[in-house]
């Protein structure tokens, strides 16, 4: 695969819903809502990803988070009473972490290639790249913005006011 097909899923490009796009036109109460079935809000699901977008950032630029030991630790409780400034600030971190991440995607192949300690379930250790790790969050974006698509369109609130597939 070339590098453009990493890029894609950053923010949404072919088959990639756009991350940004699916959350930034609903308001703080339906980000906190949830469905029957389903157990994490739009807002849960977001936090999520800033979660691990932020992890694999720190991996990147060489520092050493904790891997949780649980993955409970990964997944905020919802929000009760939440405003809409403290949803507009998830928003915002989230757009700035896929910022950051799109400026690392952007890096030349070498850089791209540069071998890095990752650290996975009960802290076991293995060698990656720091491409692996930038398919690996990106992949999981794309996953959790998929689930969001999903919850909104059972939220009735799909497609985002800048457009998604609706077939």
């Amino acid at each position: 695969m070339d590098d453009n097909t990493l890029r894609e899923p950053v923010y949404g490009q072919g088959a990639h819903a756009d991350p940004v796009a699916c959350v930034e036109d609903i308001s703080a109460a339906l980000a906190a809502r949830t469905v029957a079935g389903y157990p994490h809000s739009i807002w849960q699901i977001v936090e999520h990803m800033n979660y691990w977008m932020e992890y694999e950032i720190c991996k990147i630029a060489g520092e050493n988070p904790s891997y949780p030991d649980h993955a409970i630790e990964s997944w905020p409780a919802n929000p009760q009473a939440a405003s809409e400034d403290q949803w507009q600030a998830t928003v915002g971190r989230f757009s700035d972490l896929l910022s950051s991440l799109a400026s690392l995607v952007q890096s030349d192949s070498a850089t791209l290639e540069r071998a890095m300690d990752d650290v996975g379930p009960a802290n076991s250790r293995h060698q990656s790249t720091m491409r692996a790790l930038l398919w690996q969050i990106t992949v999981h974006n794309s996953y959790h913005v998929g689930q969001i698509a999903v919850l909104r369109r059972q939220l009735d609130v799909w497609p985002p006011r800048r457009g998604g597939f609706t077939w």
